[in-house]
């Protein structure tokens, strides 16, 4: 089968439910698209900037998967904002699409929530189906 594009999704297993849950939805979207898809797991969100930026000549595109869930600390935020802003200074410097699915939520139940809709998932398929948008415009 000849592929229209190469895509790398970049996932944290950190909550692994959600990001399976996201993943899966993910990957079922873009197979319908005759899209090559790779993926590599990373420990948590802030690895996925970094993995984005190391392999940015190598795909079309990319989509962005994983969960925050705030605690009692900052954490929370500083995790969010640096990955969310290096993600798009990453699509905004290279030209590349990169469909974001990291969830920011305030508790697992949230996060289950909107990964995993009465098995109906979501924010997987939203970044996915984002990122094959934007890659159609010429």
């Amino acid at each position: 089968m000849k592929y229209k594009k190469k895509i790398l999704i970049v996932f944290s297993n950190y909550y692994s439910k959600v990001s399976s849950d996201l993943l899966r939805d993910a990957i079922k979207h873009l197979k319908v698209a005759r899209i090559k898809i790779s993926t590599i797991e990373v420990p948590g969100v802030f690895e996925i900037p970094f993995i984005i930026a190391k392999n940015i000549n190598k795909y079309d595109g990319f989509v962005a998967l994983g969960c925050v869930i705030k605690g009692e600390t900052p954490h929370f935020d500083f995790i969010s904002k640096a990955s969310i802003n290096g993600i798009m200074n990453l699509s905004i410097n290279y030209k590349k699409p990169i469909g974001n699915g990291i969830l920011t939520c305030l508790t697992m139940k949230q996060a289950i929530t909107r990964s995993n809709i009465k098995g109906k998932k979501r924010k997987g398929k939203e970044a996915a189906k984002a990122l094959l948008s934007v890659l159609s415009i010429k």
